[in-house]
């Protein structure tokens, strides 16, 4: 690897080298979306900048745990939240995995590094009055990029789809005929997600009163399904400033991102008798136990279920039902 003189007179590794192979290393072997390539690299980046900024850094080959350990106490003093600091630890682990296969570095300063686990915090989802609400506001004056915005909230509510998934959606994965959509999940896995008649009549409204028009105007050629105001593939952040639009002309408050919809689509799913597996299957989940997580919401329908089916608990109900009877008639 080409090594640099640095104004301080010593030589290190190359990191934009390094950085370059692992780039490919994540897209063709590992067959990683652009959006988790770019993450990844971006993890990588803000560690160096990190290092550099505090004078330690002599090249990828010279971390040591001193590094790590300083690192992390950064990263902990920015207050970060768990699953952040797991994910930035895992890409820099993952980035030194690769440079030691390939025999670039002697050891992975990251490989003994364990952040504690905390308690999972649960997923915020909507209610289904919560959903109408949103319908009600996406649909807006009924100008074109509405019917887009009609769209966008059916297809993520009807299928769980991740907003990459969303944002990369052409037009052959749609199976219009069998109700199916041939996703491109995370690592190049493919999955087939179904969807129904209220997402497929918010796609053709959109066709006719959006999209095609859109690209005529601004003479676009391509197969993406959804656009921009400008006929140009919308992106990942493009669907979320979209959401946040149709969230305050709703009714609702608070915030809204495109992963509550993925949540919103597994809790009802789960809540109105799905099983888990199915479930794991449609959100192209690898592990059950990420799954799992989505349980919690079937509390209510578990309390409402024992409460109806179990003797006890019937014989208990009536009575109080038997007793307000008597109260109300005294």
């Amino acid at each position: 690897m080409g090594a640099l003189l640095t104004q301080n007179g010593y030589y290190e590794q190359n990191p934009l080298t390094y950085a370059s192979l692992y780039r490919q290393y994540l897209s063709a072997e590992r067959q990683y979306s652009p959006d988790t390539v770019q993450a990844y690299l971006e993890d990588l980046s803000a560690f160096r900048q990190f290092l550099v900024m505090t004078g330690g850094f002599t090249g990828w080959t010279a971390i040591d745990q001193l590094d790590v350990q300083v690192y992390l106490s950064h990263l902990r003093d920015q207050h970060d939240a768990w699953t952040t600091l797991s994910r930035k630890v895992s890409s820099l682990r993952s980035f030194y995995n690769f440079l030691e296969r390939n025999r670039l570095v002697n050891h992975n300063p990251f490989a003994n590094v364990h952040i504690k686990r905390h308690p999972r915090s649960l997923p915020r989802y909507f209610y289904q009055k919560e959903m109408t609400a949103l319908f009600q506001a996406a649909d807006g004056n009924g100008r074109p990029l509405d019917f887009r915005n009609r769209a966008v909230l059916e297809l993520l509510y009807a299928t769980g789809l991740r907003v990459s998934e969303c944002a990369h959606l052409r037009l052959q994965q749609i199976e219009e005929n069998v109700r199916m959509i041939l996703v491109e999940g995370k690592g190049g896995k493919q999955r087939y997600v179904p969807f129904g008649n209220y997402a497929l009549q918010a796609l053709h409204r959109y066709y006719t009163r959006c999209r095609q028009p859109l690209m005529a105007r601004y003479n676009q050629h391509h197969d993406y399904v959804f656009i921009n105001a400008h006929g140009k593939p919308i992106t990942s952040a493009g669907i979320e400033y979209l959401l946040k639009q149709v969230m305050k002309r709703s009714t609702l408050t608070g915030n809204i991102h495109p992963h509550m919809l993925r949540h919103t689509f597994a809790t009802h799913l789960l809540d109105n008798g799905a099983d888990i597996r199915s479930v794991q299957e449609l959100l192209g989940h690898t592990s059950l136990s990420t799954t799992q997580i989505y349980t919690h919401v079937s509390r209510e329908k578990i309390q409402r279920s024992y409460a109806k089916f179990f003797p006890r608990a019937k014989e208990a109900t009536n009575q109080q039902k038997g007793r307000t009877k008597t109260d109300d008639n005294n």
